[in-house]
């Protein structure tokens, strides 16, 4: 059951918070604009795509970047103030113990990690999405890296894919080339000088023209060849021309879901360029366990009163908070490039922290 103090500190809490959101959104959004004004004049994007579209999903975007880093900042400011209001002396002396203070830090910080679980996992992605899209489309940013040469896929388990060349504009391969397994063997074979997507209609699925192609089938010592030409021959195969675009920050504007979904058909296809989704899964699953540990952190540094009052501990806060930020950014490094594996990496700046919490914890005021 929460008591009136654990109400009074919820509330401290929480309506701190929000009001270090709205400074930073407004400081944010005021430096992002001085920075892509003289862009936002020469593109042809309009004032309703900048108000509606681009600066709400921009804020998005950077509050789930700056989320545990706010929360340590509000923690240590309204925390100082208590603490230079004699407060917390007050209530450790009427019998309080520290581990009982802390729990309406915590359940507000449970709170806090619950928003930031449903913005990481669903609504940053889709703000993701619409940003990039506008970036993409007006700026030039964020630009394909799916790679069109020498490409080998599974397209099915027992079914493979290969080619020299895919052209996006057009949707045409060239040096085509389709393997089909059965218990690991070889059992046909077709190969095309040209292959070219059609856009399915209404009668029937998405599929692929094959024209100047060839035919074989293995059985046992026995091999088929069958021949064509340009009439083509259409077949259907789990390819599309979007398995071929893969935008820089594309894995940041996919849900959780779709991030599974992703992952789990690449690794059916044998592709090898995986690594930044599992990182990206990995990130949105260690980053909300940091908003405990800085809170901690936060009650400990700020719960003790000092003569020179608020600023010194402040200060600490934005360090420490900007350290996160910093070996945040340097665990995503390391894991999406290095042979570390992925969730290690990913959880290390959270290893770290919980150690620093506890030290401070071990020494905060009692």
């Amino acid at each position: 059951m929460l008591k009136k103090l654990d109400w009074y500190i919820i509330k401290k809490f929480l309506s701190t918070f929000f009001f270090t959101v709205l400074i930073f959104s407004m400081v944010s959004m005021i430096i992002d604009f001085s920075e892509k004004i003289e862009r936002f004049i020469e593109s042809d994007i309009s004032k309703m795509e900048i108000a509606f579209e681009y600066f709400p999903t921009f804020l998005l975007f950077i509050l789930g970047f700056l989320w545990p880093m706010l929360t340590l900042i509000a923690v240590i400011f309204f925390t100082g103030r208590m603490a230079a209001n004699s407060e917390i002396i007050s209530i450790l002396n009427a019998g309080v113990s520290f581990w009982r203070f802390l729990r309406p830090y915590l359940v507000s910080a449970g709170f806090l990690t619950v928003l930031y679980v449903i913005g990481l996992n669903y609504i940053i992605p889709w703000g993701n999405a619409h940003r990039t899209g506008l970036e993409r489309t007006y700026f030039g940013r964020n630009r394909d890296v799916g790679k069109t040469q020498n490409v080998h896929m599974f397209v099915a388990p027992d079914t493979k894919i290969f080619m020299t060349h895919f052209s996006k504009r057009d949707s045409t391969a060239r040096n085509f080339r389709i393997e089909f397994f059965e218990n690991n063997k070889l059992t046909r074979l077709t190969k095309a000088r040209s292959a070219r997507f059609l856009v399915a209609d209404d009668d029937g699925p998405d599929r692929w023209r094959l024209s100047n192609y060839e035919m074989r089938t293995f059985d046992e010592e026995i091999e088929t060849l069958r021949l064509g030409g340009r009439e083509g021959l259409d077949t259907v195969l789990n390819l599309d021309p979007a398995d071929f675009v893969d935008y820089q920050e594309q894995q940041s504007a996919m849900s959780t879901p779709e991030l599974f979904a992703h992952l789990r058909q690449q690794r059916e296809r044998g592709a090898g360029n995986i690594r930044r989704y599992e990182v990206e899964l990995a990130r949105r699953s260690a980053e909300p366990f940091t908003i405990f540990i800085l809170t901690l952190i936060g009650v400990a540094v700020a719960g003790r009163k000092t003569r020179g009052g608020m600023g010194a501990q402040l200060a600490m806060g934005i360090f420490i908070g900007a350290l996160f930020v910093f070996l945040s950014r340097f665990a995503v490094t390391i894991s999406s490039s290095a042979n570390l594996p992925v969730y290690l990496g990913m959880w290390m700046p959270n290893i770290l922290f919980f150690a620093a919490a506890m030290y401070f914890v071990a020494n905060a005021q009692r």
